[in-house]
């Protein structure tokens, strides 16, 4: 169907539009494959308001007699309304929007029509590859890169490459495949250049009921501590729900068969219980109406602020795992593609300088959720606003951002990049010109064509315009680790994501902008 089928009314005259931190303006609206176009009457182009289609998460419609009101609701927690004359009109308009904000093929969505004129699409998608990082490897006699997974067939999840123990062949590779759910067997993330330690990470064994055993499995793990006598195993999930996972065909590593490794349970909350607390939190931001102990009551109770404390805590108990005990970790959930790289890629934060500039930060996220196949298209299909309540949908990614900035909070000097680039990430995660966040996997992309026919979100970042924008100015590179506190009066509402459209917001944007300027003019006079 062509974009033009889905266009009940392409343009509506007299149109008035309502926007935070902006008077009311009067114009022309105008219905695009892939944006909405407001235009004032006084042809003032710096007026002029482009929105992503991909951006609305809700429509709701309103009479108001012979005319009629739409409010949109926005990924990215923005509220705008339109008055609209003609009762007609606004219902065909809002068909419209309804039709072309969900369109469910990925060559439709609008990264396949975005051409800016300062990228080729000849350019570089990536930032890093699975190659790359194992050539930056010391100790490469212990590890080996295995391309058993070029063509998809044995993991659908995983990248072409993958670095596994040396001593483990690919037939080996293959047979722990079968055990590990979804094929996602244990994969190297994270090589520790202080003592040789390694994260590993995984989905969980299917044991089963029957307790089923795995031979190759056993022998993969051995390898990974080989010489350095016990490991440790962070499952994401509960005790119970590890037990539980048992009935379905999923399960655990046992301490007989696995006996020099250590389990630990630490229960992050996924799916829709995530999803639900990102509602609760978004909805008692959006309510100016109580007052500040009923506002604080429904904030605690959206149980937002709790997801990212034991997200905190318990990356930061792998990376005391590897840095001060000097073990090597597997961590694992049930799929191991949501919590499982939310808490490795927090570790890695935690304990690699590296991984705190802006380009290694990116390049986490690149290797750590890209190439390891977090499922973005299904966890972001849709924000806070949505009415349409899907199973798969969770913000993970949002959560990661979250913590990322706490970090950041706590260690102001640490971190190379700055609070916009979160924000920025935040909102392209769920609707952008740029392919990077399309798909659910590597093997997706790749059929889709993403890497040929869309621009790389990441790379146009590291551009030297975006990059002065991103960069922080106070960034001090220091090599030990920073290790968060998780303590209460620790962490905070993130005010810049979830407060972002009031006027508190804009305040604080403002005088964060002034403290940046006053810090590159102090360095640039030393």
């Amino acid at each position: 169907m062509e974009f033009s089928e889905h266009i009940k009314t392409a343009n509506v005259e007299d149109v008035v539009l309502r926007r935070p931190f902006h008077p009311p303006m009067k114009g022309t609206l105008c219905v695009t494959g892939h944006h909405l176009l407001f235009s004032n009457r006084d042809g003032d182009s710096s007026r002029l308001v482009l929105l992503l289609l991909r951006n609305i998460d809700a429509i709701e419609k309103r009479p108001s007699g012979s005319s009629g009101t739409i409010t949109l609701k926005c990924k990215d927690l923005c509220v705008l309304q339109l008055d609209i004359p003609g009762m007609e009109e606004c219902l065909n308009i809002a068909r419209s929007i309804e039709s072309l904000s969900s369109l469910d093929s990925v060559s439709d969505m609008y990264p396949f029509f975005y051409r800016p004129l300062k990228l080729s699409l000849q350019d570089q998608w990536g930032l890093s590859s699975p190659e790359q990082d194992y050539a930056q490897m010391e100790e490469l006699d212990r590890w080996r890169l295995s391309h058993v997974n070029r063509d998809y067939s044995v993991c659908p999840s995983y990248p072409p490459a993958v670095i596994v123990p040396h001593s483990v062949d690919d037939k080996t590779l293959v047979k722990v495949a079968k055990f590990r759910h979804g094929g996602r067997f244990p994969v190297l993330c994270y090589y520790h250049r202080k003592n040789g330690m390694v994260i590993m990470r995984s989905s969980q064994p299917l044991t089963g009921a029957n307790r089923k055993r795995c031979r190759e499995d056993e022998l993969l793990l051995q390898a990974v501590i080989d010489g350095s006598g016990l490991g440790y195993i962070i499952d994401t999930r509960s005790n119970q729900q590890a037990q539980q996972a048992r009935m379905t065909g999923g399960g655990f590593e046992s301490k007989s068969s696995y006996s020099c490794w250590k389990r630990l349970h630490r229960q992050l909350e996924r799916g829709k219980v995530l999803q639900e607390s990102l509602i609760k939190l978004v909805e008692a931001c959006g309510d100016d109406s109580h007052s500040v102990d009923r506002w604080l009551s429904k904030l605690e109770n959206s149980k937002w602020l709790s997801h990212v404390h034991t997200a905190l805590a318990t990356a930061g108990l792998l990376a005391e795992c590897v840095e001060r005990d000097g073990h090597s970790v597997l961590v694992h959930g049930s799929e191991g593609t949501d919590t499982t790289l939310l808490v490795s890629s927090l570790a890695q934060l935690i304990l690699d300088p590296n991984t705190r500039t802006l380009a290694g930060f990116l390049g986490l996220l690149e290797r750590e959720w890209l190439q390891a196949g977090h499922p973005f298209q299904q966890r972001c299909a849709h924000s806070a606003y949505s009415h349409a309540r899907l199973r798969l949908e969770a913000p993970v990614f949002v959560l990661l951002l979250d913590c990322v900035w706490q970090l950041a909070r706590q260690f102001p000097l640490a971190m190379g990049f700055s609070e916009p680039l979160l924000l920025r990430l935040a909102m392209e995660v769920y609707a952008s010109d740029y392919g990077t966040f399309l798909c659910n996997s590597d093997q997706e992309r790749c059929a889709a064509g993403v890497k040929e026919r869309t621009h790389c979100l990441f790379q146009s970042l590291l551009r030297p315009s975006e990059r002065e924008r991103y960069s922080n100015p106070l960034y001090e590179p220091t090599e030990l680790a920073i290790w968060p506190s998780v303590q209460p009066q620790s962490l905070q509402l993130w005010r810049g994501l979830f407060l972002r459209w009031t006027q508190h917001a804009v305040h604080l944007e403002e005088a964060q902008v002034e403290l940046r300027n006053l810090v590159i003019e102090c360095r640039g006079a030393s």
